[in-house]
């Protein structure tokens, strides 16, 4: 998992990266829906990274609207429904991110696993490529597409069909713990974890599969906070290392 060479994007040739986002984070402290400060925050954010030459695409979760294992659960929904209703809420919150990044002056594209075409383009391999050539950013909505996949692994599969060199997972935390830092205060941040390692002890920053997908791809995976001022253009054109990067 080492990102080897990983040299400062201003000094380099233009590099692709994907960004995850859940969509838990966009609500902020209330727990559901978008919380619009956010979103300007993470627009400015995003558009930083653009400014120091990066090509970005981006997979942001559903869970701020609804997820679908927790819509299942009862039996009243099944999880196939579930699943499209989860898909149905990463497309709202593309379109969000979409419009905040736009009104910074960006050239975006909404591109969604289901068809919506009223709303946003299907997703097409070489029509997301051409975007991301000219310069565009590409949000990936809908997860893969198909129930029982979570945005994670569409995550993952999105970033190696664009040939993106790493992937960031921007989270509420500061990196990769060997337990969950919301629950337990003396959980320990890890500053460097293998995919076997990650897979092992089934850490769950990532689901099994994206990162057994990443590691079949030798895709980079970094994990940081979101929430910091800068965050994201430090992980990305100054540091190199392996799964968690940040303390």
């Amino acid at each position: 998992m080492q990102i080897d060479n990983y040299q400062d994007i201003e000094s380099s040739k233009r590099r692709r990266v994907l960004i995850k986002f859940s969509g838990e984070a966009l609500s902020g402290e209330n727990g559901f829906g978008i919380d619009l400060d956010i979103l300007k925050f993470i627009a400015q954010e995003i558009k930083g990274l653009y400014d120091k030459g990066l090509e970005i695409g981006i997979v942001v979760g559903g869970g701020n609207i609804i997820r679908g294992v927790t819509a299942a659960q009862g039996g009243l929904i099944k999880r196939t429904s579930g699943d499209y209703m989860g898909m149905l809420a990463t497309v709202i919150n593309a379109v969000a991110i979409q419009e905040a990044l736009e009104s910074l002056g960006l050239d975006v594209r909404v591109q969604s696993g289901i068809d919506i075409t009223e709303v946003c383009e299907s997703y097409i391999y070489r029509r997301a490529m051409r975007h991301l050539e000219k310069g565009r950013i590409v949000i990936f909505g809908a997860g893969t597409g198909n129930p029982y996949f979570t945005t994670d692994t569409a995550a993952v599969l999105r970033a190696i069909e664009i040939e993106a060199e790493v992937i960031v997972k921007a989270t509420k935390v500061n990196g990769v713990y060997d337990r969950d830092p919301c629950k337990f205060q003396d959980a320990k941040l890890l500053d460097k974890l293998s995919y076997d390692d990650a897979l092992r002890e089934h850490i769950s920053v990532m689901d099994d599969t994206a990162i057994a997908l990443a590691k079949d791809n030798k895709l980079p995976i970094i994990v940081c906070n979101m929430f910091k001022a800068g965050h994201l253009i430090d992980v990305l054109v100054y540091k190199k290392g392996e799964f968690s990067l940040v303390k």
